[in-house]
């Protein structure tokens, strides 16, 4: 074979995080690779505080656990923007976002699943299972840090286009306030 072999993309689950999964999500917070993003405290305590009512149903947004051909290997945090009314305020001031858009977070736990196109994956298998559930959303508008480059570039693998750079509040201060934002629309 000549040139690069291409890899098979993984076929993609979800299931709604359960409190029986949060010892998985702090190990995954406590990676480097994830730590430098998320800043999250890593204490049993916290992580039951901070994803606990999304378990529980507390929340409008959903944590889903990503399953890469049957194995656990990420999260994705999906919701409608509009359930945030501060978090659509901040990003009105930089881009167009209609009240119907979802937004996704997202992190790749395992190590051996990072720099491989995974995440890429994860996330346009992702958009399709956002499609599908929620045939109101007329597009996704994700913000990214634009220091966090491996993100941003996964978000244009996956098809989506940067429609606005400016200020927001960063997840980890010591990454900065810049953020790109970035869209992608129902496919009609």
């Amino acid at each position: 074979m000549t040139g690069a072999e291409e890899v098979r993309a993984p076929e993609f689950t979800w299931r709604r995080v359960t409190e029986s999964d949060f010892p998985l999500l702090g190990g995954w917070l406590a990676r480097p690779h994830v730590a430098k993003w998320w800043n999250h405290e890593l204490s049993p305590e916290a992580v039951r505080r901070d994803f606990g009512p999304t378990a529980r149903g507390e929340e409008p947004a959903e944590d889903l656990l990503a399953y890469a051909d049957g194995v656990p290997i990420g999260l994705v945090q999906r919701c409608r923007i509009a359930d945030y009314p501060e978090y659509i305020d901040e990003l009105r001031e930089l881009a167009d976002v209609p009240g119907s858009a979802m937004t996704l977070d997202y992190l790749v736990g395992e190590p051996d699943s990072v720099g491989r196109g995974v995440g890429s994956a994860m996330i346009r298998a992702a958009l399709a299972d956002t499609w599908a559930a929620y045939p109101e959303a007329d597009c996704v508008v994700v913000p990214v840090s634009a220091a966090n480059a491996a993100s941003w570039r996964a978000l244009e693998k996956a098809g989506l286009r940067r429609v606005a750079e400016g200020e927001l509040k960063p997840d980890n201060p010591a990454n900065g306030t810049l953020h790109y934002v970035y869209r992608i629309d129902r496919p009609r």
